[in-house]
């Protein structure tokens, strides 16, 4: 599921920005960008994020802005760069080679040029972790918002379903006198309506409206869209749990089409696979 969430803290000399961004997942894939002085919190980190976020691929970030750009700037030993220096010089006189690179050859020597370790103090972790804290809240209001959205579109899509298996139950009963007059004219046709068996049609007529009956599916795919609008109101993530349903909602939807031999009930059916298909595509942004 898509989030977003940024907050921003700022203790005068030490600004903290934090940003938690999220794309669709099957799984959680989380991938965290901080500077190293957070090294020893990623484990932390990562067991907040794994506590509130259930799938997606999320990227966790930590910016920090020093106001003193010195206390990060990188220190020069002078003392071993003019040692390094003065053995360079010595050895390109003794070869007879220039000269005129050799301070820059110096200071890529190794620790010529130090920089100070990075350490996070319990006040600035705790700044810092709030500032996480309000991000991840920030994120998570988000996706609350984002659901919601999501929900008022699937509950209207399930009733333009259920409201179009009113219609075919409005239209079936008109489909067994179709039958009969289609097979009447049919028979009348092929042999003459006085050489039919009205005893062997009426037989044959019950049998093929029995293989034609959708009573079943008309109640099972009723009860499967009201189980889905249930399952809706679940507090648990459900996202899997949806898609089953509406699996089961789709498979009494072709059944029903299938059984139809009705061009009404037909065109209804194809707007109850449209529908789903609908329903299917905003699932794959659930929980």
């Amino acid at each position: 599921m898509t989030g977003y969430g940024i907050a921003v803290s700022d203790s005068g000399s030490t600004k903290y920005t934090v940003e938690i961004k999220s794309l669709n997942s099957k799984f959680l894939e989380l991938s965290l960008r901080m500077p190293k002085a957070f090294s020893e919190k990623e484990f932390q980190l990562r067991t907040d994020c794994n506590k509130q976020v259930e799938r997606g691929k999320v990227n966790l970030s930590i910016n920090i802005e020093q106001a003193d750009r010195q206390t990060k700037a990188a220190g020069i030993d002078t003392v071993l760069l003019k040692h390094y220096y003065d053995q360079l010089k010595s050895v390109s006189e003794s070869l007879n080679e220039p000269t005129n690179n050799l301070l820059q050859l110096a200071l890529g020597l190794p620790e010529v040029v130090k920089f100070e370790e990075e350490t996070l103090s319990d006040e600035q972790w705790k700044l810092a972790e709030s500032t996480f804290k309000q991000a991840m809240a920030a994120f998570q209001q988000f996706r609350i918002d984002e659901g919601a959205v999501l929900e008022n579109e699937v509950k209207g899509r399930i009733a333009i379903i259920l409201n179009n298996l009113e219609q075919v139950v409005n239209e079936e009963p008109k489909r067994v006198a179709q039958v009969r007059e289609r097979l009447q004219t049919f028979l009348a046709d092929a042999v003459g309506r006085e050489n039919v068996d009205q005893n062997r049609l009426e037989q044959e007529l019950i049998y093929y409206i029995d293989k034609l009956d959708v009573t079943e599916e008309k109640v099972r795919l009723k009860s499967h869209c009201d189980y889905f609008l249930e399952t809706l109101k679940s507090a648990d993530a459900n996202g899997k749990k949806l898609g089953f349903i509406s699996q089961e909602i789709g498979r009494e939807i072709n059944t029903l089409g299938s059984k139809a031999n009705d061009a009404a009930i037909q065109k209804l059916v194809v707007g109850m696979k449209e529908e789903l298909e609908k329903i299917k595509e905003q699932l794959l942004n659930v929980l």
